[in-house]
């Protein structure tokens, strides 16, 4: 009886040991379950070399220790003395070793953060080196090896160089004083804000560890829409604290700053930013902010957007703001993010510019009310007008992170004022908290996207990685998708985007693919199946939520506030800009905006080589024709049906990769811990119900218009528009916010 009992016992204990709940992310360090490969790998791994004499130097040997412990299930010794198989790190001043090996030259082309792996030989001995020439990036180097131990790859001959592409690599929380989290569906804020700063939370270290090892540097704490207390005494104290936090792995603190603060706390009757007394007011209070938080990163702002107030309260530009706020900061080396995400201030009745009884496209007054063209027109006549030390912050798509969007047009348009790219990790638009879409092919498509500035590979990447127009500064932000639930982000694969978010703010190189192929391994296994089938839905997931969602350029169709759910019909909210029917305009005769010559003449915002790609609806690509153009219902579509009927595929399409999607998963059962392979398995049955919904309520609504069949062959909707039109979600996440 006993046998049996600890025969019960051992296999419980194993199970519990394997379960996992997703709190580590891609740092589980788990044992190598290649018998052959750990072999390999403990025979090259005898011991450690590491003079921990500072703080971030202390915690990369200690996250080497734990990872090679882990993988190598074995306590790696420190050494005095070099042997065969030693790891030597760290930096020319703190390993002698290292300063005898490497030519100056060679680590000055590092930079700050840049480092080395590098096997060599020592009295033929056989030696890894990582070195870098500042701690932080001997510890982001340290990283970077244990990934390759974790993904299995051979360790055998390193010469590994690696410097980021772009300096400031930050993630926006877009979190409240209060612990809600706008935007957010990963639970509450994850900074407590009540206990700061004498509690410390254990998930504020490991969240510092997360982001060092995929090389993310800034942490912008607070929400765009801002709160001017997060500048007084009280919260930066509990700021700084944080800071102290992030300090060892390389992690500056941004807050964001509310242009109106001079007035709510500084107790001033103004906030121009010309006026004497309000900059004097911002200087002494950054100055206040570097006693209590010396390394300061600077300030992220929204002003005169969505009712935030701004210089133009004032008859002031944007670049008086921002530079008023940067003159400030310059003393400190801070830097001012600018949001370029504007609405045009005067209001516009929903009624003005729409009527869908018309049917001639062209009647519709849009030409000067396309949100589109507004970020263009309020920031490129202030190129060259910004200091130094201000980045303009431009989210990837002129209207608001939709599943598919043009680039926006400033990028390219600003060659004198540093533009850093903001994408959103936040699913707010891709089915919120429960839908599987791994954002780096949307991220990849607008990086790798030619503007044609100078020339022909003009890319977006390489405007905002500085290498086209020698920006002295450059930055890429990511809407943080972070919240207090034990996994971090909800949904397992929410980790993915916030992974791939920090991989490409490293090197924009890397594709989609390989970042998957890391992440995987990390996360799941190293078993080629899994890889392979976990992969293969990745890459597939964010064309399947284009196509259930907003096919061939639809965009911005999504229910009121919240925009959880489709909403085409929507059209009495107070601005024009608000109402879905504003984007698509579908009427009798067709569907699309019209933004070329005969419409908004958006198009001419972009260089002609771009324009001339999208100006001809009969030679654009497909997943930009409603963007721009508005087009008959019987509009003949590549494939050979007409436009109504290539709606109906796309959407049932979108369906069907979702089942797709769950029948892959499915398949994977006997591979994935049961925590894990339960909850998406149970988050794709959400998807694939709400995929129907989006189809079946979108196809409805536009065929009040169409008046065509859906074909045969296609699954008909089994409830009537007024059932999709009645389906109300008032506490909805993200419901009422603004961003």
């Amino acid at each position: 009886m006993k046998r049996i009992f600890f025969f019960f016992y051992f296999i419980l204990s194993a199970l519990i040991a394997t379960a996992e709940d997703g709190y580590n992310l891609w740092l589980r360090y788990n044992k190598i379950d290649n018998g052959n490969l750990l072999l390999q790998y403990s025979s090259r791994i005898s011991g450690i070399q590491f003079n921990n004499t500072t703080a971030t130097l202390k915690v990369a040997k200690e996250e080497l220790e734990i990872g090679l412990q882990g993988l190598l299930a074995k306590k790696i010794p420190d050494q005095i003395n070099i042997v065969n198989g030693s790891i030597v790190a760290g930096t020319p001043s703190s390993s002698a070793f290292i300063s005898a090996s490497f030519k100056n030259k060679e680590l000055s082309d590092l930079g700050k953060e840049g480092f080395i792996i590098r096997t060599a030989k020592s009295n033929q001995k056989n030696i890894t080196i990582i070195t870098a020439n500042t701690d932080v990036g001997v510890l982001y180097g340290v990283f970077h090896f244990l990934r390759l131990l974790q993904t299995h790859q051979n360790i055998q001959q390193l010469n590994i160089i690696s410097v980021p592409k772009i300096q400031n690599r930050i993630l926006d929380h877009w979190d409240n004083l209060n612990r809600t989290v706008e935007r957010g569906y990963s639970g509450i804020s994850i900074w407590n804000w009540h206990e700061l700063p004498d509690y410390i939370d254990q998930r504020y270290i490991d969240y510092a560890r997360a982001n060092a090892s995929i090389g993310i540097n800034g942490t912008v704490l607070t929400n765009v829409n801002a709160n001017a207390l997060v500048l007084t005494k009280d919260y930066l104290v509990k700021a700084a604290a944080l800071a102290n936090v992030f300090r060892p792995y390389g992690i500056k603190v941004y807050l964001t700053a509310k242009f109106s603060a001079p007035l709510e706390i500084g107790g001033l009757k103004t906030a121009d930013p010309l006026d004497a007394s309000v900059q004097n007011w911002w200087k002494q209070k950054v100055d206040e902010i570097y006693q209590y938080i010396p390394d300061f990163g600077g300030f992220l702002v929204k002003a005169n957007s969505e009712g935030q107030p701004g210089p133009q309260n004032y008859g002031r530009t944007h670049a008086d703001g921002a530079n008023m706020l940067a003159d400030a900061l310059a003393p400190h080396n801070g830097i001012v993010m600018w949001r370029a995400f504007v609405y045009d201030v005067r209001v516009q009745k929903s009624t003005e510019n729409f009527d869908s009884s018309i049917t001639d496209p062209n009647a519709q007054t849009i030409a000067s009310a396309d949100r589109f063209k507004q970020a263009y027109n309020e920031f490129k006549p202030f190129d060259g007008k910004f200091r130094k030390n201000v980045l303009v912050q431009v989210k990837n798509g002129p209207i608001d992170f939709q599943p598919r969007e043009p680039f926006s047009p400033l990028f390219g348009a600003m060659p004198q004022t540093p533009l850093m790219m903001e994408f959103q990790l936040t699913q707010e638009y891709l089915g919120q908290g429960t839908h599987l879409v791994y954002e780096a092919p949307l991220f990849k498509e607008v990086l790798d996207a030619d503007t044609y500035t100078n020339a022909k590979g003009s890319t977006i990447a390489k405007i905002i990685d500085g290498s086209i127009d020698n920006y002295s500064i450059t930055g890429i932000a990511g809407v943080a998708n972070i919240g207090n639930e034990r996994n971090w982000t909800n949904h397992p694969f929410g980790q993915a985007n916030w992974y791939a978010f920090g991989r490409l703010a490293w090197d924009h190189d890397l594709t989609a693919a390989q970042i998957a192929d890391e992440w995987i391994k990390q996360t799941f296994s190293n078993n080629k199946q899994v890889v392979n089938t976990i992969e293969k839905i990745m890459i597939a997931s964010r064309e399947a939520v284009v196509n259930y969602m907003t096919p061939l350029g639809l965009h911005h169709i999504m229910a009121t506030g919240h925009h959880y759910g489709p909403g085409p019909w929507v059209d009495n909210l107070a601005r024009a800009d608000w109402n879905p029917v504003y984007y698509h305009h579908a009427d009798l005769f067709g569907i699309g905006f019209d933004r070329t010559a005969t419409g908004s003449n958006a198009l001419a915002q972009y260089k002609k080589e771009v324009s001339d790609q999208w100006k001809d609806s009969n030679n654009i690509e497909e997943k930009y024709l409603l963007w721009f153009h508005h087009v008959s219902w019987n509009h003949k579509m590549n494939s050979g049906k007409n436009l109504w009927g290539e709606l109906c595929a796309k959407y049932q399409e979108g369906v069907d990769s979702v089942r797709w999607m769950q029948h892959q998963w499915n398949g994977l059962k006997n591979f994935i811990d049961e925590e894990k392979f339960q909850q998406v398995k149970m988050f794709l049955s959400i998807q694939g119900k709400e995929a129907v919904w989006w189809r079946n309520a979108c196809l409805l609504y536009f065929q009040t218009f169409s008046k065509m069949p859906i074909p045969a062959g296609y699954e008909k909707p089994d409830h009537i528009l007024e059932y999709y039109e009645s389906l109300k979600f008032p506490y909805a996440p993200g419901n009422g916010g603004n961003n």
